[in-house]
């Protein structure tokens, strides 16, 4: 089985925290990455600013992306992975609290996977995020690497 991990790119502390215990809690995830604004998400997954120089690594298996972020939005991040082959068909779930209607329909028209409104209730909120993570970690099965045929 590949390696389960994820980018976590949400500024918000509360949620940021509800959501690594409710992975680590359920098993989920063998690492995640945080990034708590779209400038950090684009430099982690291309290898950039503050990771220039650092070893490519694995892309994530999925990420888990808010859209009202500091610095660069989601939605911006979301058209610049769709943009890039490297990144072309990684897993975006949109994990938001935007419920307008325009950000649902441009986060899929930029190529996101799935949207989900984050709840606002705890356990709810805990709920969705298991059942997102026992869905795209465990029962989806990642597009091949083009260059190798492995499971990204």
């Amino acid at each position: 089985m590949a390696d389960r991990n994820i980018l976590l790119v949400e500024d918000n502390p509360d949620d940021e925290k509800l959501i690594l215990y409710t992975l680590k809690k359920y098993r989920l995830a063998n690492g995640i990455r945080v990034a708590r604004d779209g400038a950090e998400a684009l430099d982690y997954l291309f290898g950039t600013g503050a990771f220039a120089g650092q070893p490519a690594g694995a892309l994530p298996q999925i990420v888990l992306l808010d859209i009202k972020l500091p610095k660069i939005n989601g939605l911006e991040v979301l058209q610049r992975i769709r943009a890039d082959p490297r990144t072309r068909c990684l897993p975006v779930i949109i994990l938001t609290s935007s419920d307008e209607e325009q950000d649902i329909i441009d986060s899929y028209e930029l190529g996101a996977n799935s949207y989900v409104r984050k709840p606002v209730e705890f356990s709810q909120f805990a709920e969705a995020v298991r059942q997102l993570g026992l869905y795209w970690l465990i029962l989806n099965e990642p597009s091949p690497d083009p260059k190798t045929g492995e499971a990204g």
